[in-house]
């Protein structure tokens, strides 16, 4: 299995409505509340740019064996670094696979003191989250919508 992080820039258009269109998908974005059509598409790719951009990083395009599978990785939020990961549900399965990927680049290539991930209300299965070493951190609002926060702090990190 050969997986390549790419720019979003360098999907097709078409992959990432689909994926974001997908009902499954939908039920875990609280935020994503309309039909994810071209123009909202081509605002999305434009901001995930701009992240990498203005902070030197940003989520990436995971293409597993030449297929479009979904997009995620690091990138600011309130002031933390948040780590997103979004899959379409046939690659579920990759998940673990991928995060051990963006928590390397994160702790041992940019030596990041702490990663966070956002959990809405309704997302009640961290176990997973738990395993990996997340502890819950506090709450807070995005768009109206309240998201459980999660931290890892980088085993490295000299305090």
């Amino acid at each position: 299995m050969k997986i390549e992080l790419k720019r979003l820039s360098e999907v097709k258009k078409s992959m990432i409505i689909e994926l974001m269109n997908n009902q499954l998908v939908r039920r875990q974005m609280p935020l994503l509340t309309e039909y994810f059509n071209e123009s909202m598409c081509d605002a999305f790719i434009a901001s995930k740019e701009q992240l990498w951009a203005e902070n030197g990083y940003g989520p990436w395009a995971f293409i597993v064996n030449g297929q479009f599978a979904g997009w995620g990785g690091l990138q600011p939020e309130k002031g933390e670094v948040d780590l997103a990961l979004v899959l379409h549900p046939d690659y579920w399965g990759l998940g673990k696979f991928i995060y051990h990927q963006i928590i390397d680049k994160a702790f041992n290539e940019m030596q990041l003191k702490s990663v966070t991930v956002l959990f809405p209300p309704t997302r009640t299965r961290t176990k997973g989250l738990i395993r990996l070493g997340f502890k819950e951190d506090g709450e807070l609002e995005i768009e109206n919508r309240r998201f459980i926060r999660y931290r890892i702090e980088n085993p490295n990190h000299n305090a």
